[in-house]
């Protein structure tokens, strides 16, 4: 699909749940957030009818999100629905890896391409604290345990000021160690986010060159997203830096969002408008769903407006937490 920039729109992520078994400071707040009825997500089915729907529009891979897809019953299921349709050309998740290990022999035989795997410190009572609650030895089990599967892992790692910025080294080395790659997540400022202070990702750079010799690499011009990647020399790691805010990549965006309470989303910044799950719901035809989605990906916006004025971004902004959005 092509939107009115002429970018080439070929990467879905879809959100099946705004429940997560963890409460990371920067996601939800510790208390009283109601999560939304079973009744009001989409059903699998319905996820799957999209996603073929899709597939035929030109979306060549699909990430499962959430909150954390694996508190959602059928998921393994629809990994493997997806993974037969001759359309999607890769099937990825985004996981905190805490139930993982539980699920990955069933994700292994149903086609899982990869994993992004949020790891952001590995001191086990930091972990506990950043996470309120979740068990640092699981998440490491579960990654070990998909490397013998040799599924395609990254770690995803956001870093906050005065908390975890001084574990940017270990969290390198981990990654250097298990041979995968690692990717530093600017701190968005959604929903909880907007509370806390982020670290750029050009000091992280400068923090892993103070110990590491890296090289930039080129862009590979796949349809995998918006990292800017160096590789560390004598490795086979490579170090991700996904900057929306100090390095906007919105000229080169190629990807769309299916909330998990079935809103289609062109930007993560702007609110949803296209209710996909009202018009599943009164017997839309895929031809009438087609037409619709494929106007609503078209005036896809040319770019976010995190950095705009207050006034403005109270008018556009999406108010809803990155678990609701998908991560």
């Amino acid at each position: 699909m092509i939107d009115q920039f002429n970018r080439d729109i070929n990467y879905l992520r879809v959100s099946v749940t705004d429940r997560c078994n963890l409460r990371c400071v920067y996601c939800l707040p510790e208390f009283s957030k109601d999560f939304i009825d079973e009744s009001k997500l989409l059903t699998i089915d319905e996820y799957f009818r999209l996603i073929r729907i899709l597939g035929n529009l030109g979306i060549k891979k699909v990430r499962i999100t959430g909150g954390e897809p694996l508190v959602r019953r059928g998921i393994p299921g629809l990994i493997k629905s997806i993974n037969n349709l001759e359309n999607i050309e890769e099937t990825a998740m985004t996981t905190n890896g805490i139930l993982l290990e539980k699920y990955l022999d069933e994700l292994a035989e149903n086609g899982l391409s990869s994993l992004n795997i949020s790891l952001d410190i590995l001191d086990e009572k930091k972990y506990n604290y950043i996470t309120r609650g979740g068990e640092l030895e699981k998440v490491v089990r579960s990654i070990e345990k998909a490397i013998e599967y040799k599924i395609k892992i990254k770690l995803n790692s956001v870093i906050i000021d005065d908390f975890n910025k001084n574990d940017i080294k270990s969290l390198v080395d981990f990654a250097v160690d298990k041979n995968i790659d690692i990717r530093f997540i600017e701190l968005m400022p959604i929903g909880c986010g907007q509370n806390l202070k982020g670290v750029s990702n050009e000091e992280i750079l400068e923090i892993i060159s103070k110990d590491r010799k890296t090289a930039e690499m080129n862009s590979s011009g796949t349809i995998s997203g918006p990292a800017a990647y160096h590789k560390i020399e004598g490795t086979n790691t490579r170090i991700g830096f996904i900057s929306p805010l100090s390095s906007c990549f919105c000229e080169t965006c190629n990807r769309i969002r299916i909330t998990s309470e079935g809103k289609l989303k062109q930007c993560l910044y702007y609110d949803s408008k296209l209710d996909l799950m009202k018009m599943l719901r009164t017997e839309t035809s895929d031809k009438k769903l087609m037409e619709e989605i494929k106007n609503e990906i078209y005036f896809k916006n040319k770019q976010h407006n995190f950095t705009g004025s207050p006034e403005d971004k109270e008018k556009e902004k999406e108010k809803n937490t990155m678990s609701v959005i998908g991560g």
